[in-house]
């Protein structure tokens, strides 16, 4: 008890919250890595890199590459950070599908499509 309230004791298993943590990073990583990869694409198939810029970049990504794929069997998060990504792509691939799809908005029944009525605040 903390004062007159009585204290409040979570079930968080500690493991659990770690590797979520984790594979939540990781995915994050993962995707700002995705980023770079396109971002180098372009600047090589641009031609403004040297042959010795795109071999060291080349390198450094299959490095990185390496270095997450290790941590994820360490730390035994590959499932976690599969599953955010695939969280994430779902989310994404709605967003569009909504974008690219004007129909979609005006079918009744998904609350996150319908309008919002804002009522204007008395002055």
């Amino acid at each position: 008890m903390v004062g007159n309230r009585p204290s409040l004791v979570l079930g968080i298993d500690e493991q659990d919250l770690k590797s979520g943590v984790l594979g939540l990073v990781v995915a994050l990583v993962e995707i700002i890595v995705e980023a770079l990869r396109h971002q180098a694409l372009r600047r090589v198939e641009g031609g403004g890199l040297t042959e010795a810029e795109v071999e060291r970049l080349g390198s450094a990504l299959l490095e990185l590459d390496a270095a997450i794929d290790m941590l994820k069997l360490e730390q035994g998060i590959a499932e976690s950070v599969k599953a955010v990504r695939d969280g994430l792509d779902k989310i994404v691939d709605e967003a569009l599908e909504g974008a690219l799809d004007p129909q979609r908005w005006s079918q009744p029944g998904d609350p996150l499509l319908q309008p919002q009525h804002h009522v204007p605040a008395a002055v």
